[in-house]
């Protein structure tokens, strides 16, 4: 963000602008006239001449920049400062092997449904404004990707770099709302909600989707569920003989199940099956989830005048040297 500190001092470059036109008129009109030059052979300008008709105009370019330093120019970063609690929210994000699946268009060019799926949870997490948001991921196991912060480009750079299979191959929905239970015990709110995305059914794991929910409601803590993917067989990319081959297989997802988390903890249940509708589930997740926040904003500003001022005052001591010393000019 750039602004002018004392702006008022910028009107004094149309004074110099004015001087240095009326000075030119009176130079242009000091002239001898003379009814013909004909006859008047030109004669050739040496470097030191024409370097002499430069030298006045160093002393408008250091008067410029002295301007513009008394204007103060400054940068200023915006800074944000929450004094009361927002949302603490988890992102509980599926990476099993179904999420491989190729059944999502971005920029139409196809993608796997975990990419599809980045794209989105960004856009999501820059819209936040003083909530906290964490990140659970989950396989065969589930585990803490990232605990609650208020750090969004923290958790767009970790987003970027969610893998496939690197919680395992399986499903296990009941560890991942566990998991994301203990964050939120992290650090205390009025509002906590889970984030919930899958495209497959619970089939791994020590704690169950059942006795996960019950520990949810009891708590107060929304689930929003969200079911990605197309429905029937899906295309996935696999090691052929002869190459890379395309082959469908079949994904189930527990719609039920999903269903029954959103609503016994009073939550909203999505399916997705492409990339436009996906992104409007997480908006209108967006605009459910909003808690009245105090932030104030600033911005902190750094002084860019210091080079300004500097570079004038070293252009306008050329210009006094220079003019009385090689160019000096005797009326």
């Amino acid at each position: 963000m750039f602004r002018f500190a004392s702006p008022l001092f910028l009107l004094l470059l149309f004074v110099v602008v004015l001087v240095w036109f009326l000075k030119l008129r009176k130079k242009s009109a000091s002239h001898i006239k003379v009814s013909s030059l004909k006859g008047v052979e030109p004669l050739s300008q040496s470097f030191m001449v024409t370097l002499s008709r430069l030298v006045p105009f160093l002393k408008i370019i250091a008067l410029i920049l002295l301007i513009l330093a008394l204007a103060r120019p400054q940068w200023g970063d915006k800074k944000i400062n929450v004094t009361t609690e927002g949302v603490n929210i988890i992102l509980a994000l599926d990476l099993s092997e179904s999420m491989r699946a190729l059944d999502f268009k971005k920029d139409k060019k196809i993608v796997t449904r975990l990419e599809a799926v980045k794209t989105v949870v960004r856009e999501f997490i820059m819209k936040r404004e003083g909530d906290r948001i964490g990140m659970v991921v989950f396989g065969s196991n589930a585990f803490t990707q990232l605990p609650l912060t208020r750090d969004y480009n923290t958790i767009a750079f970790i987003l970027d770099r969610l893998k496939i299979g690197a919680a395992g191959p399986r499903t296990a929905i009941g560890d991942a709302i566990g998991i994301s239970l203990m964050r939120l015990e992290d650090i205390q709110s009025k509002s906590n909600i889970i984030i919930l995305l899958t495209d497959g059914k619970s089939n791994s794991g020590e704690l169950s989707w059942q006795d996960a929910t019950k520990i949810a409601a009891q708590r107060k803590v929304k689930i929003y569920t969200i079911g990605v993917g197309t429905k029937g067989e899906a295309p996935f990319l696999v090691d052929g003989l002869f190459g890379k081959r395309y082959v469908y297989q079949k994904v189930d997802v527990d719609l039920t199940a999903l269903k029954t988390i959103a609503k016994e903890t009073q939550a909203g249940f999505f399916e997705a099956g492409d990339l436009k509708s996906l992104g409007q589930i997480y908006e209108m997740i967006n605009r459910l989830e909003k808690t009245k926040v105090d932030v104030e904003k600033w911005v902190e500003y750094k002084e860019l005048y210091p080079g300004l001022l500097m570079a004038g005052l070293i252009i306008l001591l050329i210009n006094i040297v220079l003019s009385n010393t090689r160019f000096l000019r005797i009326p």
